[in-house]
């Protein structure tokens, strides 16, 4: 299980003209999930992600986690960062997971990070196209994948 983490101001996501999520001040995660990952992955990375201390205290140091600072998070599926690409210029998907394991895990995963914010989390469509919007703030931006947890 891979993420992006962005540190916004505000996001959303739009499936066309509709918007099916905004937040304001907190965490915008584009998630990969591949047929490998497990309910421990799901755990291991929900539990980083709500401790991370990527929020500015009153000195201006990144000592405070999105818990700390009462932000939200929009959750996006993004298979694409998966993608394969020592071979040639065309990106292959192959250890991305096929919808079958996708949905579940990805649905997990806003379950569990939204019981642990203690609030909604907001979502994307899964497999639909979306356009995603940010203002990152910092910028500041982390990648994280459950298979190099050391």
């Amino acid at each position: 299980m891979r993420t992006v983490i962005q540190r916004v101001k505000r996001a959303s996501v739009r499936v066309g003209d509709t918007t099916v999520s905004a937040i304001g001040q907190g965490l915008l995660l584009l998630l990969g999930i591949e047929a490998a990952d497990t309910e421990e992955d799901i755990q291991w990375l929900c539990h980083k992600v709500l401790g991370l201390r990527i929020f500015d205290d009153e000195e201006g140091v990144m000592n405070r986690s999105i818990m700390d600072v009462g932000g939200d998070a929009i959750v996006v599926s993004q298979f694409t960062l998966h993608a394969s690409y020592k071979k040639g210029n065309r990106p292959s998907w192959i250890r991305a997971a096929g919808h079958e394991h996708a949905v579940p895990m990805y649905e997990r995963f806003v379950e569990v990070l939204s019981e642990g914010l203690g609030k909604p989390v907001g979502t994307g469509v899964f497999g639909a196209e979306m356009q995603v919007e940010l203002i990152n703030d910092g910028p500041v931006t982390i990648c994280m994948d459950t298979k190099n947890k050391e």
